[in-house]
């Protein structure tokens, strides 16, 4: 038994259930790709305070990886999960793109990293091109996928959709393999607002849309993370053939992956690094075909995804970062930038109620004994 303070400010009791004894696949799933956007751990004696170049714990980081993919998944490297633009600076960024490509290379295992523009400043659309070039350059040399992450510098430069194919009609042909296009809505970073040329959400998609017919055989999918289960579905069945969509809807991701018996959705999400024993055991029950398993794995993840990827969104990092200390998978919780400080204690708190409902704490008296400290530096009476 645990006492905990609630959302509404008061105490309450919890009685933390027994572990589930998830298993681990032989390989990765077979209907779906499924990559899970992973965090880093931030050095413990490291100066991370806001602002300051990121000093990482390698060790925690490349094994939170291993992690991810003991259960079959692949890893998303170097995306917002990790805290591009919120923490994690370019020189850091890079080694750790070469560092988790060499570990997956060893395994044999999927690994797919993103490269933007953020380690620049260009003032022109010529400028942002060379910069996403450079990244991507980084990422090809490291032996991982190309991930093409939605810019800030061009989505501050840029005035109308023309811009945003001025520079992608450039970068696309000159990558090596099919990339994954990355559309990462507002609500996950407000700087993107108005991304493809309009703040209007069907005139995005149209530009949007353009650019992927446009490049179809330089484009394996796109990762579209708005949180609008429809608009996804939508966009979905207008993809040229071959096109996947990768999911980054946090809120509905067990609907959406699963499909809608004429297309699906494949995965690229956040929140996988989280629940990753119970998105793996779901996505074997949709290879089986057994649907009522596949929804019955998911369906208690999906109250702890919506919480942790609750408003203001773009601090989620810290509900994931949270629940693998409580989960044994890093020594600490602490974070690149402090940005452990995101989160009140009673959204942690919940935080972990969710997760203990779910089976994703693999050691129940561990996570107590953590939680229960943190509890102490916060000066809860209990």
């Amino acid at each position: 038994m645990i006492t905990l303070p609630a959302l509404d400010g008061t105490l309450r009791d919890h009685e933390p259930r027994e572990p589930v004894a998830w298993t681990r696949p032989a390989g990765p799933p077979r209907s779906r790709i499924a990559f899970a956007a992973a965090h880093v751990v931030a050095d413990p004696l490291g100066d991370n305070g806001p602002g300051a170049p990121a000093v990482v714990d390698w060790d925690s980081t490349l094994g939170f990886r291993r992690h991810l993919w003991s259960y079959g998944l692949g890893v998303a490297e170097a995306m917002d999960t990790a805290q591009r633009g919120m923490g994690l600076d370019w020189a850091t960024t890079r080694e750790l793109i070469r560092r988790s490509a060499a570990e997956a290379k060893g395994l044999g295992t999927r690994i797919a990293a993103g490269a933007g523009t953020d380690h620049a400043d260009p003032a022109t659309l010529d400028e942002v091109v060379r910069a996403y070039s450079e990244q991507v350059d980084v990422v090809q040399e490291a032996g991982a996928q190309v991930i093409v992450m939605a810019s800030r510098h061009l989505a501050r430069l840029a005035t109308g959709p023309a811009d945003y194919r001025h520079v992608y009609d450039r970068l696309l042909p000159n990558v090596e393999a099919p990339v994954i296009l990355h559309w990462l809505g507002s609500v996950f970073d407000p700087a993107l607002e108005g991304y493809w040329g309009s703040t209007d959400i069907g005139e995005a998609t149209t530009a949007f849309l353009d650019l992927v017919h446009a490049h179809a055989d330089h484009v394996d999918g796109v990762k579209v993370s708005l949180l609008d289960a429809e608009h996804e579905k939508s966009l979905r069945a207008k993809l040229p053939a071959g096109v996947r969509l990768y999911t980054g809807d946090d809120f509905n991701y067990p609907e959406l992956i699963k499909g809608d018996g004429t297309s699906a959705s494949d995965a690229l999400l956040g929140v996988f690094a989280a629940i990753a024993p119970a998105a793996s055991h779901a996505l074997r029950a949709l290879d089986d075909g057994d649907l009522a398993a596949y929804d019955a794995a998911f369906a208690p993840t999906l109250p702890l995804a919506r919480h942790v990827f609750g408003a203001p969104t773009y601090y989620y990092k810290t509900g994931i970062a949270f629940l693998a200390w409580l989960s044994g998978l890093q020594p600490g919780f602490s974070m690149v930038g402090g940005l452990q400080s995101a989160r009140s204690l009673p959204h942690l708190a919940e935080t972990y109620v969710l997760a203990d409902r779910a089976g994703l704490l693999p050691d129940p008296e561990l996570a107590v004994r953590r939680l229960s400290s943190l509890l102490d530096v916060y000066g809860v009476v209990r």
